[in-house]
């Protein structure tokens, strides 16, 4: 059996109405589970990116990417493992406000874990965690005994490290439209 490993996809888009839908169909005809999948806009105007974490074979990611870039709304669509790319998500954390007083702790294993303050309300406190899933993950251990009220964890966001941007792959996508 082939080894799973993480990887991230992003995909490059047209900013077109069903295309996520599209995109997330492919992964389910192949019984894969997607863990995280985040769609924003890109630096190019008008180009939309959805960043999609799996835990898979590199074979089957391979095969995947190269479906995905077959939807005709597409631009390119790329994986990578971790070590080429640069991933954060966002963990937000609602405790009772009364559990950040009771003796400090609290408030002491927020600032141990780098996280922030957002916002004090008289009945909760919301904290914000930026980093690895297993950061976000950390802290959401250490403040159950405090009483989370609720728990959000956003998907990754991701940057590669390889310097080739998004807009040289489109001119050269460009030119070869212009050479067939």
């Amino acid at each position: 059996m082939m080894e799973k490993r993480r990887y991230t996809i992003s995909v490059f888009t047209e900013d077109r109405v069903g295309l996520l839908n599209r995109v997330t169909i492919i992964f389910t005809r192949r019984k894969i589970n997607i863990d995280s999948i985040t769609a924003s806009v890109s630096e190019i105007k008008g180009v939309h990116r959805y960043t999609i974490v799996v835990q898979e074979s590199k074979e089957l990611v391979k095969k995947v990417t190269a479906q995905i870039e077959k939807q005709v709304e597409v631009l390119k669509a790329f994986f990578h493992e971790d070590q080429e790319i640069i991933h954060q998500e966002i963990g937000l954390y609602k405790l009772p406000t009364q559990s950040l007083f009771l003796g400090g702790k609290a408030e002491e294993i927020v600032r141990e874990h780098h996280a922030r303050i957002l916002s004090i309300e008289s009945d909760f406190t919301v904290v914000e965690k930026t980093g690895h899933p297993c950061e976000t993950t950390a802290l959401f251990n250490a403040l159950s005994p405090y009483g989370i009220l609720e728990f959000v964890r956003s998907g990754s966001v991701a940057i590669t490290k390889p310097m080739k941007t998004l807009a040289k792959y489109l001119e050269e996508l460009e030119k070869e439209i212009e050479l067939n």
